[in-house]
């Protein structure tokens, strides 16, 4: 017999709310920072590669000058690579080192902290930035360990067999924050 399950969304940030929080975060960023030259934007696969270029043009719109953006890739970094629940490794994708930059880690939700965790690691293979920072569209909490986001959207406590989806128009066809019951088996 099939799973019957239903798949309940709750909509948490419209795709209109979705954006003032973006362009907020933005300036929350650039108050943060000296020098915009030296920012550097690096999303963690997969929806912080699309929210870090999202992010990326409401900076530039700010600041009035390109921000630099990529995308680090923690997947061989992570401490749970053998419970087989990790997707495949998506690769690594700078365009300028890391040495004495100001980098933001951009993510779509921080869950337990282990991918930002094993993203801290990632980022010393590729060069000591000046600092780093993270941020981070939702917090659900659910610490494993000590991280915490330096700029965040919205928090949204939730239960362990609950998930939070952030569409971005670019890859869905629809932009906002969604709650979804009955979680899928994913990591």
């Amino acid at each position: 017999m099939a799973n019957q399950s239903t798949h309940q969304k709750i909509e948490i940030l419209s795709g209109k709310e979705l954006e003032r929080t973006l362009k907020r975060l933005a300036s929350q960023v650039l108050e943060n920072i000296s020098d915009n030259s030296s920012l550097l934007l690096l999303g963690i696969p997969t929806r912080g590669v699309y929210l870090s270029k999202v992010l990326a043009k409401y900076l530039e719109e700010i600041a009035g000058q390109p921000i630099e953006n990529g995308s680090l890739d923690p997947t061989f970094h992570r401490d749970d690579l053998l419970r087989g629940k990790t997707r495949i490794g998506q690769g690594t994708s700078l365009a300028s080192s890391v040495d004495d930059r100001d980098v933001v880690l951009v993510d779509d939700v921080i869950f337990t902290g282990r991918t930002v965790r094993a993203s801290l690691e990632a980022l010393q293979s590729w060069g000591r930035a000046r600092r780093v920072m993270l941020l981070a569209m939702v917090d659900r909490g659910h610490r494993e360990v000590p991280i915490q986001p330096d700029f965040c959207g919205r928090k949204v406590p939730t239960r362990r067999d609950e998930y939070i989806e952030l569409r971005l128009m670019e890859v869905d066809d629809e932009e906002g924050v969604f709650l979804c019951k009955n979680a899928p088996e994913m990591n």
